[in-house]
């Protein structure tokens, strides 16, 4: 399945971009995930929780930036994990770009997944998936916004993956995890699917959470 969304972050593209890239800094922001392991410059691997239905699901696996343009703010990621129970795994494919926007930027993101194993049968709902993840993008949007506006003008814009001022990809190095956002569960998010007829939660538009 894929989708199409958007957020938006209140520093223009010039410094919006190093901070995005910044995955230290920006994984706490995540609902659910935790950065466990920086193996190189452009690949990492942690783990993220998020509930479907009745069904707490926790994925560990690897992301990789496979495309990185740090002079026109575009970015493709790809990400692989297995459910810690082993009851099936996800991939997906993230292809980002940031623009210039009224209040800042905007980062516009389309994304491929595919769930296989029993995973796939608890996301049957495309509704229900798409609501979630559009819970979690909004809720990326604000602990961001929090962060940054907590990270003061004067604070150092951080390397981005790839860039001289980066780890160079040398041995694997262990993070010690961040606390976590809590899980975004998707039982909240159920009565809304249905009363907005699922009302294509991706498709581009920035969407309310």
């Amino acid at each position: 399945m894929q989708f199409d969304n958007s957020f938006e972050v209140p520093l223009p593209p010039a410094e919006a971009w190093p901070v995005l890239m910044d995955i230290h800094r920006i994984a706490p922001c995540m609902p659910g995930a935790e950065l466990t392991e920086v193996v190189d410059d452009k690949t990492y691997r942690g783990r993220i929780a998020v509930r479907l239905g009745p069904v707490a699901l926790a994925f560990a696996g690897v992301i990789r930036f496979d495309e990185l343009d740090n002079d026109n703010h575009t970015a493709r990621v790809s990400a692989q994990g297995s459910d810690a129970k082993g009851r099936g795994g996800a991939h997906a494919t993230a292809a980002f770009r940031l623009e210039p926007a009224a209040g800042g930027s905007k980062v516009l993101v389309h994304t491929d997944l595919a769930l296989s194993g029993a995973v796939a049968q608890y996301g049957r709902g495309v509704g229900m998936i798409q609501a979630t993840a559009a819970q979690i993008m909004g809720q990326f949007a604000k602990n961001l916004s929090a962060m940054v506006a907590q990270r003061g003008d004067g604070a150092a814009a951080p390397a981005t993956p790839g860039s001289p001022q980066s780890s160079p990809a040398a041995a694997s190095v262990p993070v010690t995890p961040s606390p976590a956002a809590k899980p975004i569960s998707a039982i909240s998010l159920m009565a809304k699917v249905l009363w907005n007829a699922i009302v294509r939660l991706f498709t581009g538009r920035k969407q309310g959470s």
